[in-house]
C-alpha cells in the first residue's frame, strides 16, 4: 500500500498549523477577552507542540491503518472522525498545562479553554484533512496484472 512521502507529510503539518493559527487566533482573543499579541503567542506555542505531535502522530496513524490490512488512501467520514478526535485527545494532555501557565488559570479554567481549543480544532481537522486530501491526493499504488492476461 502507497503511503504519503515525508515532504507531502511536512507540507500537510506546515499548512495545518499556519491555517489554524491564522483562524483561530482572533477567535480566541476575543472569547477569552484577553491581548491578541499575548493569545497569538500562546496559539503559537500550542501550534509548536502540535506542529511535533502532528507529523508523528499522522505517521502512526497510518502506519496502524497498514498493520490492520485497510488501505491508507480510502478515509470514510468515520475514520475521518476517529482521527480528529484521537489526535485533539492526545494534544490536550500535552497543552492543558500551557494554558494554565501561559494565562494564568486555573486546572478548571484551563481544561475549559482547551475544549475551546479542541471544539474549534475537531471541526477544522475534520475539514482541513478532508480538503487537503481533494487538493493533494494520496498516492494509490498501480493495479498489478498478473502474467499472461
Amino acid at each position: 500500500m502507497a503511503m504519503r512521502t515525508h515532504a507531502d507529510r511536512l507540507r500537510h503539518t506546515l499548512l495545518y498549523e499556519l491555517f489554524g493559527i491564522l483562524l483561530c487566533t482572533p477567535l480566541a482573543a476575543w472569547m477569552l477577552d484577553r491581548d491578541l499579541l499575548r493569545v497569538g503567542s500562546l496559539s503559537l506555542s500550542i501550534s509548536a507542540a502540535a506542529l511535533g505531535c502532528n507529523y508523528l502522530f499522522n505517521l502512526a496513524f497510518d502506519h496502524l491503518l497498514k498493520r490492520l490490512g485497510r488501505p491508507v488512501h480510502i478515509r470514510p467520514p468515520w475514520l475521518r472522525a476517529l482521527h480528529a478526535v484521537s489526535f485533539e485527545f492526545y494534544l490536550t494532555v500535552l497543552t492543558v498545562p500551557l494554558i494554565m501557565w501561559w494565562l494564568d488559570l486555573s486546572v478548571w479554567a484551563a481544561l475549559l479553554t482547551d475544549m475551546g481549543y479542541t471544539g474549534f480544532f475537531l471541526v477544522y481537522t475534520y475539514l482541513y484533512n478532508w480538503a487537503y486530501d481533494a487538493v493533494f491526493p494520496m498516492p494509490v499504488e498501480p493495479a498489478t496484472v498478473p502474467a499472461g492476461d
